[in-house]
């Protein structure tokens, strides 16, 4: 199943606090089946909205801002109507979740849960927020891959046509692909040895795993036991480097490598490192069976869009959805139920009872 990054909806997971008897309570945007939004959640996600349009495309911020507004309360509702099939599905995430804490844990080169638990605090994050909102992620993910994604049919005529349509899009400058083993020489806080024996015990291990390798030992697997690299669960893949990206001296070894090649071990400020060349690609518009999968993804996109969207608006005509006079959910269907009863501040979350459909709002 695909992985699918869905620009389509914005995963903001907030938790609410807890409230004393003598605070008040908190103003009730929308109802979604059993579930609450408060005012509280659609102003932080209007807030998150924009930090990320400031931190990705600066010069367009306020355009992204004004395109996406509009739809916050749409977003969130989405994420409900998810975590609810989710439920109703029967995921739990549990085992993947695990997973993804210890794959975060290891690229940040951290020795155990409890350091995580601290870089999370550190950035004023609650550690059971943090494993909550990304526990939602992965149903959500999980959802839309299993009811959308998995019904989407790729053709090799859709492939050639996203191919002679965006062609200009395509055209890539030379680059080269590259895997990392890094034997770092960072001095921890409990760490005695001194930087010089820190160095030299570095060099050996580099030689030492460059010497497996040329032995036969494959490069991935070798990554994987020994790279101190945040790349490293992956064998070591940095991925794609185009000319200007790199420092001028590893950029005239790796450009010149062919592909399979295997630098000898390298002196960087990190550490040591040792870099395989894994792909060479030239300037230009690269034919399709170089980047077949690249196209799949992208058609794979293109016709999740609209298909998940569609499922969405499904979804809200099988669901109680009560949303305060002044805010708008701009994926409301006109088929989908009308409730009696607004939300409203003194409401809280209280099983619903079906009500028939009225019809238009």
């Amino acid at each position: 199943m695909r992985k699918a990054l869905l620009p389509l909806i914005s995963f903001l997971y907030v938790a609410l606090p807890c409230l004393a008897a003598d605070q008040v309570v908190e103003e009730i945007v929308a109802r979604v089946n059993n579930q609450i939004i408060t005012r509280g959640e659609y102003i932080r996600s209007k807030e998150d909205l924009r930090k990320e349009a400031q931190q990705q495309d600066p010069v367009n911020a306020e355009k992204i801002i004004a395109d996406r507004d509009k739809d916050v309360l749409r977003d969130l509702i989405d994420q409900q109507l998810l975590l609810d099939k989710g439920k109703e599905l029967g995921i739990t995430a549990d085992t993947e979740l695990i997973k993804k804490l210890d794959q975060m844990r290891k690229d940040m080169n951290l020795e155990n849960m409890e350091d995580l638990e601290k870089a999370a605090q550190a950035q004023g994050v609650s550690f059971e927020d943090f494993k909550q909102n990304m526990r939602n992620q992965i149903i959500t993910q999980q959802v839309i891959g299993k009811e959308v994604g998995s019904r989407l049919n790729i053709s090799k005529e859709d492939e050639q046509k996203f191919y002679d349509e965006h062609k200009n899009d395509l055209d890539q400058p030379e680059q080269v692909r590259l895997s990392e083993i890094l034997v770092s020489t960072d001095k921890k806080a409990n760490d005695k040895r001194d930087e010089a024996q820190i160095v030299e015990e570095g060099q050996k291990k580099a030689d030492s795993l460059l010497d497996e390798i040329k032995k036969g030992a494959k490069f991935d697997d070798v990554a994987k036991k020994n790279s101190n690299g945040p790349s490293a669960a992956q064998g070591g893949d940095l991925g794609y480097f185009k000319r200007g990206t790199l420092a001028k001296e590893l950029e005239d070894k790796t450009f010149a490598m062919k592909v399979g090649d295997v630098s000898d071990v390298i002196r960087t400020k990190q550490g040591f490192i040792i870099l395989k060349a894994t792909d060479h690609t030239e300037a230009g518009i690269p034919p399709m069976n170089k980047i077949e999968q690249r196209l799949q993804d992208a058609v794979y996109m293109q016709k999740l869009q609209p298909a998940l969207r569609e499922y969405l608006t499904k979804l809200r005509e099988d669901a109680f959805i009560d949303i305060k006079p002044g805010y708008v959910d701009t994926g409301a269907s006109p088929n989908q139920t009308q409730f009696v009863v607004t939300a409203n501040k003194d409401d809280k979350a209280k099983p619903l009872k079906k009500k028939k459909k009225l019809g238009m709002f």
